[in-house]
């Protein structure tokens, strides 16, 4: 490293691009942010204030289209993700009577044991809460080193929490089990099943529900093996009317 005399000690603070002024600080005034700034004119420019980070915001170009949910975004790295989540999640509750999960402004669901999560403000941002010991790479499109529905597994995985895409991942799970699902082993296929109930929920298309709940019904599992694919979902509620242990 050059020697030039510049401490380190540098301090960065994400702009924003902000289409909604009036939704925007109403979002983050309900997360719990403070508003250190705000202003209309001659120019938008808002200032948030949350612990230990800010978010600042400026007017957007003419041309974004906030529905497209590519405007801008930020990482933000952190120890442990879960107890981020957990915050906004209760402040979303107390201020909304629910979590978010759909639209504009949301944040996505979180599995036990992930490493990140992202929420979507008004205009369309992508802020990424990050793990800071999360792997540097990432094999998207599921591990080589794993076959079969394990793999497909590990694929969905990641269409969903580094993709942010429930679509994907649906589609390619109900194509990973019709190929796969009779060869696994019991364990494999009731994640499967249990990530599809989850997704037909997150997508309100909850007609094959039944179906793959009775599936799932049928499979014996053990202690374990329940703790394991109960992991799998980010919601275990949905699934008890299905398990069952052995």
């Amino acid at each position: 490293m050059l020697d030039d005399g510049v401490p380190p000690n540098e301090t960065i603070v994400p702009m924003l691009p902000c289409v909604a002024q009036e939704e925007t600080l109403a979002f983050w005034r309900a997360l719990g942010f403070a508003v250190d700034y705000e202003q209309t004119k001659p120019y938008l420019y808002l200032a948030f204030r949350w612990r230990g980070f800010e978010l600042h915001y400026g007017r957007a170009a003419s041309t974004v289209d906030p529905s497209l949910e590519n405007t801008g975004g930020c990482l933000v790295l952190v120890d442990t993700v879960a107890p981020y989540h957990a915050a906004f999640a209760e402040a979303m509750r107390r201020t909304y009577g629910k979590v978010l999960a759909k639209g504009l402004p949301r944040i996505t669901r979180y599995r036990p044991g992930a490493s990140r999560f992202t929420i979507m403000d008004p205009s369309g941002n992508s802020i990424i809460f990050i793990q800071r010991d999360e792997p540097a790479e990432v094999e998207y499109g599921g591990s080589k080193r794993l076959q079969g529905l394990a793999r497909v597994l590990d694929n969905v995985r990641i269409l969903r929490e580094f993709k942010n895409d429930d679509r994907a991942a649906f589609r390619a799970l109900q194509s990973g089990l019709r190929r796969h699902g009779d060869s696994a082993p019991a364990a494999q296929q009731a994640m499967a099943l249990a990530v599809l109930i989850e997704l037909s929920t997150a997508l309100e298309e909850p007609e094959r529900v039944p179906e793959w709940g009775a599936r799932l019904r049928q499979l014996s599992l053990t202690t374990q093996e329940r703790r394991q694919v109960e992991s799998a979902v980010a919601d275990p509620t949905l699934l008890e009317r299905w398990m069952h242990t052995t």
